[in-house]
C-alpha cells in the first residue's frame, strides 16, 4: 500500500493516470446513464469499434491518435444515427458493418505506417499508465464538450431517452437531438479509449452506470453515483494491478464487472426480502 501511495505522489504516470480516472469517470457517468436508459449498448460499440480507422489514419498522417479517434467518432456517431433514421435496411447488420470497415480502415493504415508503434496496443487494449500531459489537454477539452452539451440539452436528451413518441409530439427535434445524444457517447468513448482501450470500452461505459440504476431511478441521481462509481472501479483497478503488474485497463474491467453481479445479487436479495415482509404482513 505505501509504495503505491509513494508511486501515486512521485511519479507523473500515476497522477496522469488517476487525472485521466477521474476524468473518464465524469464523462462516463454522464454519458452511461443516457446509453442504459435508451438501450444502445449496441450502437455505442459500433461507435466504439469503427474509431479503429480514425486512429490508424491519424498514425499514418503523425498527428495525435486521440485527434484522429475524436473525427472518427463523431463522423461514425452521425452515420448510425441517420442509418437509424433513416434506413428500413436491417440496422444490426449495418451497424456491423460500419463496425468492421472502420476497424478493417484502422488495420490497413497501421500497416502501411513506417515501423512498427507498440502504442497502438494501449489503444485496444488501454493502458492509463502511458496517458500523456498532451492527452490530458484534449481528454480536458472533451469532458468540457460532453459536460457543457449534457447541461445545455439535459431534458431534450431525457425526453427522447423515455418517450421519443412522446418528444416528437411535444415539437422535439427528436433526430436531430438523438444524433446529439450519439455524438456526445462518440466523444466519452474517445476519452474513455486510453483508460481500457476499445475492446472493453462499452464495459466501462455501461457498467456504472447499470449498478446505479438498480438503486436509484432519477437520470440526474444516476449520472452522480455511476461518475463516483467509474472513479472507484479506475482507482481500485490501478491499485490492484500495481504491484503485479497485471494490465490496468482489464484489471478495471474485472472489478467493474465483480462489482455488477454483486450489484445484482444485492438488488435480487432486497427484492426477495421485501416479498418475504409483504407476505407477513
Amino acid at each position: 500500500m505505501n509504495t503505491i501511495i509513494y508511486a501515486i505522489l512521485h511519479y507523473a504516470f500515476m497522477q496522469n493516470a488517476i487525472i485521466a480516472g477521474f476524468m473518464a469517470s465524469i464523462a462516463c457517468g454522464i454519458s452511461g446513464t443516457f446509453v442504459v436508459i435508451k438501450r444502445i449498448t449496441f450502437i455505442s460499440g459500433g461507435i466504439a469499434h469503427s474509431i479503429l480507422g480514425g486512429i490508424g489514419v491519424a498514425y499514418f498522417l503523425g498527428i495525435n491518435p486521440l485527434i484522429g479517434a475524436f473525427v472518427a467518432a463523431i463522423l461514425s456517431a452521425v452515420l448510425l444515427g441517420i442509418i437509424k433514421i433513416k434506413s428500413n435496411e436491417n440496422e444490426d447488420t449495418l451497424i456491423g458493418a460500419l463496425w468492421a470497415i472502420g476497424m478493417a480502415v484502422g488495420v490497413i493504415f497501421i500497416s502501411l505506417t513506417p515501423g512498427y508503434n507498440t502504442d497502438i496496443m494501449s489503444f485496444l487494449f488501454g493502458n492509463i499508465l502511458l496517458v500523456s500531459k498532451s492527452d490530458l489537454w484534449v481528454l480536458l477539452f472533451l469532458n468540457i464538450f460532453v459536460l457543457t452539451t449534457v447541461f445545455v440539452f439535459f431534458r431534450q436528451f431525457i425526453a427522447i431517452s423515455f418517450d421519443e413518441e412522446l418528444a416528437k409530439l411535444r415539437g422535439l427535434s427528436t433526430n436531430l437531438l438523438y444524433i446529439l445524444l450519439l455524438i456526445v457517447i462518440a466523444v466519452t468513448i474517445v476519452v474513455l479509449i486510453k483508460i481500457v482501450g476499445l475492446i472493453l470500452v462499452i464495459s466501462l461505459l455501461t457498467l456504472p452506470a447499470a449498478i446505479s440504476r438498480l438503486f436509484t431511478k432519477s437520470p440526474s441521481k444516476m449520472m452522480f453515483v455511476s461518475a463516483i462509481l467509474g472513479f472507484i472501479f479506475v482507482a481500485m483497478g490501478l491499485f490492484v494491478s500495481f504491484k503485479p503488474n497485471l494490465p490496468p485497463g482489464a484489471t478495471i474491467i474485472v472489478i467493474n464487472g465483480l462489482f455488477y453481479i454483486l450489484a445484482l445479487f444485492f438488488k435480487n436479495r432486497m427484492i426477495k426480502r421485501k416479498k418475504l415482509n409483504s407476505l407477513k404482513g
